[in-house]
């Protein structure tokens, strides 16, 4: 039934581009965060440039909050051309088959933006957005979210603090190998779903960055969360690689200058955002924020990183130590 309604959506698109050819070209972006999240001004944002700087012959509709699809529904719905946009999180492209991108989801493999910007923005990030053209998508950028901090009714500062949680995770077999290895028990769930599952106790504690925690109004329903900076989480834009390449040569050029600048404005935005949050969350006084010692950290990197090795056979070896080299990683800082 679902893939019926899929069908029948992208039908209706495709009947709607034999209207007049002075109509202008709609691309459908959809995501399942807020608004006011650096992923949701950022597509408003590249409305704003891809609008302006086609002069009108393009017009953006942008669906936040999963309004048209969720976590599981979008990619499918993007292939079959019933949405042309989405910025699905990088973790959802394992279950596609593009395994690759779950090197994101690797613990502690980047220390910061600096790290992470010299492989998003550089020639592995460029070979990996490559890497979804057979499937007919166009991968066109990464922008940031941000960091990912643990949330739970406990505080979680030692390794064996999340032994026994169910912790909800994106479908991801590295995000499952992190909360296994710490003696949690991972629940794929989509991330419209998150708060009244943990409102009802149907999970205990999950991970996400500031932005996403507070304006999906997670601190009402968790005690504690704790800043780890443990793990990446950000987004590649991607397009209906069909619908890509027959748009007119002068309107996808503006559109790439437009998602150009607005990739720049999303990773700008991206570390204030979070901090921000952070700050709200604490005014808030609903959920305690907990720091960690440097020695804490430093125990629960050691705690996490054995999963770089548990997930080679699966992401690549290959492409792992190339991070390694590019960022000048260690597992002992």
């Amino acid at each position: 039934m679902k893939r019926r309604s899929l069908l029948l959506g992208a039908l209706a698109l495709a009947c709607s581009g034999l209207a007049l050819a002075d109509n202008p070209i709609v691309i459908k972006f959809s995501h399942v965060v807020a608004l006011d999240t650096p992923k949701g001004k950022a597509a408003e944002q590249f409305k704003k440039l891809a609008e302006e700087r086609t002069k009108g012959r393009v017009k953006v509709e942008v669906y936040p909050n999963s309004q048209l699809y969720k976590d599981k529904e979008e990619l499918e719905a993007l292939q079959l051309g019933a949405v042309q946009m989405l910025a699905p999180s990088l973790a959802k492209f394992g279950p596609l088959g593009v395994k690759e991108f779950e090197v994101f989801d690797l613990p502690y493999i980047f220390d910061n933006y600096a790290e992470l910007h010299k492989v998003t923005q550089g020639p592995i990030g460029a070979s990996l957005l490559g890497k979804l053209d057979s499937k007919g998508i166009k991968g066109l950028a990464f922008w940031d979210n941000g960091f990912k901090q643990f949330s739970a009714n406990k505080p979680l500062k030692k390794p064996e603090d999340f032994k026994g949680l169910k912790m909800r995770i994106q479908s991801s077999k590295v995000l499952d190998a992190e909360m296994r290895t710490l003696g949690a028990n991972p629940q794929v769930m989509a991330f419209s779903e998150v708060y009244q599952a943990l409102q009802t106790g149907v999970v205990d504690g999950t991970e996400n960055p500031a932005s996403n925690f507070f304006t999906q109004k997670m601190h009402e329903v968790q005690k504690f969360m704790t800043l780890t900076d443990h793990g990446y989480l950000g987004y590649a834009v991607i397009v209906n690689k069909k619908f890509w390449d027959t748009l007119p040569g002068d309107v996808r050029t503006a559109l790439e200058g437009a998602m150009k600048d607005a990739t720049k404005y999303a990773n700008d935005i991206a570390k204030s955002e979070n901090d921000g949050d952070i700050d709200n969350i604490k005014k808030s006084g609903k959920t305690q924020v907990l720091t960690l010692t440097a020695d804490e950290k430093k125990a629960l990197k050691r705690a996490l990183t054995p999963v770089h090795k548990q997930m080679e056979s699966r992401i690549g070896k290959e492409l792992i130590d190339a991070i390694y080299k590019e960022t000048g990683f260690n597992a002992n800082e």
